[in-house]
């Protein structure tokens, strides 16, 4: 570990073997465009001593677990929570882990949010912004976010892929444009269909910096004057944007910091890698990013580094 400033990592990913080689097994090798990771172990920790990250929640990325075969889901999930729960119990100041979820079928995903966050004691739940054509947010998904409100959950929204006709006639891979879109989308049905104004004690991380939504976001408010949205958000759409957590996943750019500063105080900015499947360069640049930003003193920087990460995990509080 370098002398540097702690960090803990709350977006990096993990592809574990069973998981891989199910995905093998359909012929999936890539997402967004890009070709899933081989994932290692030791280069894992040996990347993160490099780079000062103290500790990384890990979480399983797109294309997650739900291929159309439902059983095939809640076997995945289960599988990759387990084995996230080994990790952790084996390296627990290493390593973290949000859930995976079998969605679309909500009784088998509030089945095995139980199981991860009381029986594996997993640190959170990882989500996709949408699953199976529904984005988060949507009323199918009602009872899911009831429970990880009751039980203030920390939440992890990673984008997906979007689907074929939305991006018909565009050619460039998903992940380089279309994924910060759908965390927009995802962050609209929430917000629009009434879902964080039912769920005020959801702590939602949004990777990227929020993806579009600082920049758009007196846009949205639109949504505050429009017949039959304006009744879902009562407190006014910047209230309910400023409870998200936001990622500097390839986001250590100042034109990119300075509008999500706009948006939201220091507490709410949580280092990040998009490790592996952003290489390690991509780090490096989020850290010089970071480090070299004239909005950022000292204490924003330790706060964003470490400091805001350790109150949402009160378990690595003491590092």
């Amino acid at each position: 570990m370098t002398a540097e400033q702690p960090k803990i990592d709350v977006h990096h990913h993990i592809v574990p073997p069973q998981y891989a080689a199910a995905l093998a097994g359909m012929g999936i090798t890539s997402t967004g465009g890009r070709p899933l990771p081989q994932w290692d172990l030791e280069e894992n920790l040996a990347f993160m001593d490099r780079q000062g990250i103290e500790t990384a929640i890990l979480s399983v990325s797109a294309p997650g677990v739900f291929f159309g075969d439902r059983g095939l889901a809640k076997e995945l999930a289960r599988t990759c929570n387990e084995y996230l729960a080994e990790l952790v119990g084996e390296y627990p100041q290493r390593f973290g882990a949000f859930a995976v979820l079998p969605l679309p079928d909500v009784a088998a995903a509030l089945t095995e949010l139980d199981y991860a966050l009381d029986t594996l004691k997993l640190d959170g739940v990882g989500l996709l912004s949408g699953v199976d054509g529904r984005y988060m947010g949507d009323p199918a998904y009602d009872a899911l976010f009831d429970e990880l409100d009751r039980r203030g959950a920390v939440i992890f929204m990673h984008p997906d892929t979007p689907a074929e006709t939305a991006t018909s006639g565009f050619s460039l891979p998903p992940s380089l444009i279309e994924f910060v879109f759908e965390t927009t989308r995802a962050v609209a049905t929430l917000l629009f269909g009434g879902t964080l104004e039912r769920c005020p004690d959801l702590r939602l991380i949004l990777p990227h910096a929020g993806g579009t939504v600082p920049y758009i976001a007196l846009r949205l408010c639109l949504g505050q004057f429009w017949p039959g949205l304006q009744e879902q958000v009562p407190q006014g759409v910047i209230a309910y944007l400023q409870r998200f957590y936001y990622d500097t996943a390839l986001a250590g750019a100042p034109f990119a910091l300075r509008s999500l500063q706009e948006l939201v105080d220091n507490s709410h900015i949580l280092f990040a890698s998009d490790y592996p499947f952003a290489p390690e360069l991509a780090t490096v640049a989020t850290i010089g990013g970071l480090d070299g930003y004239d909005g950022f003193d000292a204490d924003a920087l330790a706060s964003i580094y470490h400091g805001n990460a350790r109150a949402l995990f009160p378990r690595l509080q003491g590092g």
